[in-house]
């Protein structure tokens, strides 16, 4: 059985003068070792490992044999009054309390005061590990090689609505904090009082989905923490994730045709963002997968993409003017680009082509409804591109798995949340569809009554 406290050589540590350190193992339990370094050098053939003390055949040049076994004498007293003093105190972790306290040449008549100290640091690092942000940036860390870096950003947006919300209302956040009424109050804060950062305009208030995601990712964040044991489980219950359909627009395949054959000589910097813009229309691709395509992602025609999103891979066939615009226009590369950057010149592009319809969205505010006119150009963002191919595929008649092949959704739920058409479209649609398949004329099998739309005549 090995002993609590004992000096060891560690032979396999010899320095270039040939010696090496001599350790004390402090075995807390039997996982739990510590190593504490005595500052004594010997060669390692001067050792006794059984007698534990150093040869009495030691070279004068190393020291004394008899001084050095009177300092391990010392310094083991020492870690034996260190460990005491842990049981005294009740600390749980004696082998990392008695790693921070120890040094060779501690002088026992402070022992309290260095003892003191030590506990403080242990308190003070324990309770920042108990703190909101501490966490979330350590949550942040483990999930960097697992998500996109879009999500990453989705993830510091929470942490910094907590922070305001709790500068908001002068009072700090624990985990404790999270119950029903700090749910509510927080919800009512990100409708009503928030204030968007990074705006040239003070706007208060975030969108109802835009509230929802940040729950959802709150949600997520606390789980982590109680998975890990790191806090104890915490009722979600009522921690509920706001939503309302989205209003968003699509492009129809001629607004797209527009786009694209729209004369840009006179704003030739737009030319390679009106390309990528109508590349993905066309492709169904996110921006974040669209905006980082290498020539080695077009083989035969096809584009084999790794989402970043999903990591999903997806295989894409190219329609003519796409291949064209990969071919020509990004096949060496492809610009770095932001998303607003970008979203800002292609509502640029979208008014040059004469997409200038007034569109009139709503959106909840608490109870009241929120109404926004705008032309259509100006509510074109890069996620347009993606929303039109899958609204123009499904239109078209496309299978809805297949498209979900290309697009990359998992769920048809997803993906019916991409399919934006107009009451007056959908209308427009079947109407289509009764007349390719019986001409708008109901006609019963026995001919005693047929009824068409010359009915009448």
């Amino acid at each position: 059985m090995l002993l609590p406290i004992k000096p060891i050589c560690r032979a396999k540590r010899v320095r270039k003068d040939g010696t090496a350190p001599i350790f004390f193992l402090y075995c807390f339990s039997a996982t739990n070792r510590t190593l504490l370094n005595t500052g004594i050098y010997i060669p390692p053939q001067y050792w006794h490992p059984k007698q534990l003390r150093v040869s009495p055949q030691l070279p004068a040049e190393y020291g004394s044999p008899v001084k050095l076994n009177d300092e391990l004498l010392r310094i083991k007293r020492l870690v034996e009054d260190l460990v005491a003093e842990a049981t005294r105190k009740q600390i749980t972790d004696k082998g990392s309390f008695v790693k921070k306290a120890f040094t060779p040449t501690l002088d026992l008549s402070v022992l309290d005061e260095r003892i003191s100290a030590v506990a403080k640091q242990e308190a003070a690092k324990k309770e920042a590990k108990q703190d909101i942000y501490y966490q979330f940036d350590d949550y942040i860390n483990t999930k960097e090689r697992k998500v996109s870096k879009a999500t990453l950003t989705v993830y510091g947006n929470v942490k910094a609505h907590l922070q305001a919300f709790e500068k908001y209302r002068q009072e700090k956040i624990f985990f404790a904090s999270f119950d029903f009424n700090f749910y509510h109050d927080f919800i009512d804060y990100l409708t009503f009082e928030h204030v968007h950062m990074r705006r040239q305009e003070v706007l208060t208030g975030l969108k109802l989905n835009t509230i929802g995601k940040a729950i959802k990712h709150l949600r997520g964040f606390i789980k982590d923490r109680v998975k890990r044991k790191i806090i104890t489980p915490i009722d979600l219950t009522d921690f509920k994730i706001p939503e309302e359909e989205c209003d968003a627009i699509y492009l129809s395949h001629q607004e797209i045709i527009a786009i694209y054959q729209t004369d840009l000589s006179a704003h030739p910097h737009l030319i390679e963002y009106r390309d990528l813009f109508v590349l993905g229309c066309l492709t169904g691709l996110r921006f974040s997968d669209f905006s980082t395509l290498k020539p080695e992602d077009l083989q035969i025609d096809m584009l084999y993409k790794k989402q970043e999103k999903s990591d999903h891979w997806v295989i894409i066939p190219l329609r003519e003017e796409a291949k064209h615009i990969f071919t020509c226009q990004f096949r060496e590369r492809i610009p770095a680009l932001t998303n607003p950057e970008f979203n800002r010149h292609i509502k640029t592009i979208g008014k040059l082509a004469g997409l200038n319809r007034s569109i009139k969205f709503s959106y909840k505010k608490g109870n009241k409804s929120i109404e926004v006119i705008k032309p259509k150009y100006d509510w074109i963002t890069s996620h347009t591109a993606r929303r039109s191919f899958c609204t123009n595929e499904f239109l078209a008649g496309t299978p809805v798995e297949l498209i979900m092949k290309i697009s990359g959704h998992k769920r048809t739920k997803d993906f019916y949340k991409y399919i934006r058409i107009s009451p007056e479209e959908a209308a427009n649609k079947i109407k289509e569809l009764w007349i390719k398949r019986d001409g708008m004329r109901l006609v019963q099998t026995d001919t005693t009554i047929v009824l068409n739309k010359d009915i009448n005549q």
